[in-house]
Parts: structure tokens; C-alpha cells; sequence
């Protein structure tokens, strides 16, 4: 991707003008064939923000999560933080359907070759164990960039639907507020998919709504999922995934360099989320910052970066208009 340097008029440019996506598909699952004569926009490296401090814990479950800090890494010359330090996990939280929050289940998330694994080696059948590794604090306003390939086997017992399926949620509810057997969180998010090496297409950044809606073409999204007009990505490549994040504004999804998606007023509404708190649950509620977090869902794969940068700035001079 060729690189940009951050201009305040041409970021608002950049963001008042939607790429054109792919019509929205009924089944979240079944992705139809991306347009090749799909526009792909370049976009300038903007960047992402550290957010709010983290809501109360319960004293019952703050035990197991108290050596973490609510503090961030210092930020490089060009103002990024990398959160995943490349040694180990300790600045993220777990949460696995079936379990307790802080639970690492069967070594699901570990880092080894400095990088973050997703395996089920110690699981036997997968039974709906679907995982999240969320970051420590929530965000609002950011830029984040995520490197991530599709490794091995698809876990026995694991849905069909989630073969070369992972993905990176944000805007996410408080893991810590979770119940036990809850699969996914409320939450939006960027779903990365891999070719099956049958031929077909199967774009990856596309976006998928548990418990949420977005605002797509002037309407709420009547689809679970939108289809990105990415490239389809087989074997075992390494991709870069970026979202810019824009609050409870506009979110642009951008796959190796391509403005691949771009969608508005995430909320909280619609389905597929199951067994939360029906407290949490405020349907119609505009979602402006949240957690970001890591998929499993019964496919191995690899995370070796992510990285964020502050986008905080472009939030005060929005206010000032």
C-alpha cells in the first residue's frame, strides 16, 4: 500500500466519500462473487484511539484479571502502539462460550514464533466453543491494523460455515460482562474468510452484525453480513487488514491497501448473538467506542500484528462543527 501522510481536509475527503461495495447478501454465510470491475480505493495510513476507561468490575470476577493495567504501550515517532507486544497475551482478557471470563480454555489463544495462535489441539469436538481474546481497554476513535493467515484443519465438530473463518470484533461489549454460555459478543465485525481453492470467489473484510446493526446505502442492513469487493486470499498467505473507526460514524474496511467496505451508525439491534444479558441488550443504541477482540471459532490461525493509532483528534475538530 502506498503511503499517505495524514492531511486533516484530505482525511475528510476520504471519509465523506463511500467506496462502492457489494449489494448485501441474505445468508451471512454464503458470499456471492465480488465484481472484478469493482472501484478499489487507496487510502491514507489515519490513524486510531485509545478510549474510555473500562466500566466497574464485579469484585467476583475482577480477581483473575487484576495484575492488568488500564495503560497503553508507548506510541512509535509515527503515533502507533502495538497491542500485541509479540511475547505473550498478558494485556488481554478470554472469553470462551462454555466458560468463566479470563478462562483460557484448552491453550486456545498462545503465543509462540511471536506471533498470537488460535489452535484446538487440546479440545476434542469443538461444541460451540466459540472465543474472543479481547484487548484490555475500549477504543472509539482509531485506525487499526491486523496481519492474520488461515492455518491447518478446521476443528471436529466445528460449523461448517466457519472453515477459513475468523475475524476481529470491536465496538464489543465488556468481556466481563458476558455470561457463561453467551457465543458471541455484542459487537461489529470485520470478518476475514479464505478461499477454499474450489474457484470461487470469497472476499474477505467483509462486516457481521451479532447483536448489532449498521447503517449501509441510507438504510439499516437487512443482511447479518455485507460482502466486501476484496480479492479472494488462499493457502496460507499472510493478509493486512485495516479498519478505520469513526465512533458511532463511518467505518471503513481496508484489505492489502484497497478500501474494500464502508458502512455508518453501528447500533445495537438485530439477532444471531445468544444468551446475554438482556440488561446489555439496548436495542437502537448507537455504538461509539468499544472493545476490540480476536476470533476463534474453529479454524486455526495466525495473528502476527496489531497495531492502532490514535484518531482522537479527528473526534475534537468533528465537535467544533
Amino acid at each position: 500500500m502506498k503511503k499517505i501522510f495524514f492531511v486533516p481536509l484530505a482525511c475528510a475527503a476520504i471519509f465523506l466519500s463511500f467506496a462502492p461495495v457489494k449489494k448485501p447478501v441474505t445468508n451471512p454465510e454464503e458470499k456471492q462473487p465480488t465484481s472484478k470491475g469493482a472501484a478499489k480505493q487507496k487510502v491514507s495510513s489515519l490513524t486510531a484511539n485509545p478510549g474510555a476507561t473500562s466500566p466497574a468490575i464485579s469484585k467476583e470476577i475482577s480477581k483473575p484479571l487484576a495484575a492488568k493495567t488500564t495503560s497503553n504501550p508507548p506510541a512509535n515517532k509515527n503515533g502507533w502502539i502495538s497491542l500485541f507486544n509479540q511475547k505473550d497475551i498478558n494485556d488481554w482478557f478470554v472469553k470462551i462460550a462454555h466458560h468463566e471470563v479470563g478462562e483460557n480454555y484448552g491453550n486456545t489463544f498462545r503465543v509462540e514464533d511471536g506471533m498470537v495462535k488460535v489452535r484446538y489441539d487440546q479440545y476434542g469436538d469443538f461444541n460451540d466453543q466459540f472465543g474472543h481474546l479481547y484487548y484490555k481497554v475500549p477504543y472509539s476513535y482509531y485506525h487499526l491494523v491486523v496481519e492474520y493467515r488461515f492455518v491447518g484443519e478446521l476443528q471436529k465438530g466445528a460449523p461448517d460455515y466457519t472453515l477459513r473463518n475468523s475475524g476481529v470484533m470491536f465496538h464489543s461489549q465488556d468481556p466481563r460482562t458476558m455470561p457463561k454460555e453467551q457465543d458471541w459478543p455484542i459487537s461489529v465485525e470485520m470478518q476475514f474468510l479464505g478461499g477454499l481453492g474450489d474457484g470461487k470467489p470469497r472476499p474477505t473484510g467483509n462486516m457481521c452484525s451479532p447483536g448489532t446493526n449498521v447503517v449501509y446505502k441510507g438504510k439499516i442492513a437487512a443482511s447479518h453480513c455485507l460482502n466486501s469487493t476484496s480479492e479472494t486470499y488462499h493457502g496460507d498467505q499472510w493478509v493486512r487488514a485495516e479498519l478505520i473507526v469513526l465512533g458511532d460514524s463511518l467505518i471503513t474496511h481496508i484489505i492489502n491497501g484497497d478500501t474494500v467496505l464502508q458502512y455508518s451508525k453501528p447500533q445495537i439491534g438485530g439477532g444471531t448473538a445468544n444468551n446475554y444479558d438482556p440488561k446489555i441488550k439496548i436495542d437502537g443504541k448507537l455504538l461509539s467506542s468499544g472493545f476490540i477482540a480476536l476470533q476463534s471459532e474453529g479454524q486455526p490461525i495466525d495473528f502476527r500484528k496489531v497495531e492502532l493509532k490514535d484518531l482522537s483528534a479527528l473526534k475534537e475538530k468533528t465537535r467544533r462543527k
